[in-house]
């Protein structure tokens, strides 16, 4: 099984993404990693998308408000000025003082909810996301990936913007995350249906194949 001490040991800290579909568990997971490093004595930041920044903060609610009007591009827009705002703020001073990142959410979601949910063109949305991150990447992602009822039933009355938008939207989300996951070299995909500890292993197990490939690179 990896360690933090094992996973941070590279030429950089690591900047780890967990995404999915809302429902997905993500948010847990992501929490329960950063548990993990606390308690190994490694430095780890928890944030997320839209967020982490007093900025960012007031635009995620106004991006997940469901009661205000958005565009596409409007929404994409508002996305994109929260993560170059977070990323310049908060994500590239950790990474470059050596603390491990761990972000709930991050450009794949852009890719998956604007791209193949909103039907917005990939390469414009990879552009303008290049744009707000300045280059700051991901050193992997990890997608958990659930059917889609099971989502629905986590989620239960929750409504936000996309949580509202029905299941034809979200299926076009979950299957946008299946096809970048395919296509993505950094990025993994693992049964994110499973009890809590089993996909966090499954988590754990799978930063660790990845730091091991990158060391024997």
């Amino acid at each position: 099984m990896p360690s933090p001490s094992k996973l941070a040991n590279s030429r950089r800290a690591p900047f780890f993404v967990l995404e999915g579909v809302d429902g997905s568990g993500k948010s847990t997971q992501a929490h329960l990693l950063a548990e993990w490093y606390r308690a190994a004595g490694q430095p780890v930041l928890l944030t997320r998308e839209p967020g982490g920044t007093a900025l960012a903060e007031r635009l995620r609610g106004l991006i997940l408000d469901p009661a205000i009007a958005c565009a596409s591009r409007a929404e994409l827009m508002m996305i994109l000025a929260a993560r170059a705002q977070h990323v310049a703020e908060v994500i590239a001073p950790a990474v470059q003082g050596g603390v491990t990142v761990i972000s709930d959410r991050f450009s794949l979601s852009t890719l998956a909810y604007q791209g193949y949910g909103r039907g917005l063109p990939l390469d414009e949305l990879r552009y303008a996301d290049a744009v707000a991150t300045g280059g700051c990447c991901p050193t992997l992602t990890v997608v958990l990936d659930i059917p889609l009822d099971t989502a629905f039933a986590r989620i239960g009355e929750r409504q936000d913007r996309f949580e509202g938008e029905g299941r034809a939207f979200l299926q076009r989300v979950v299957e946008g995350y299946r096809t970048l996951g395919a296509q993505e070299p950094h990025v993994r995909i693992i049964d994110g249906a499973g009890p809590v500890d089993a996909v966090q292993q499954a988590i754990r197990n799978v930063l660790g194949e990845y730091a091991l490939a990158a060391d024997q690179a």
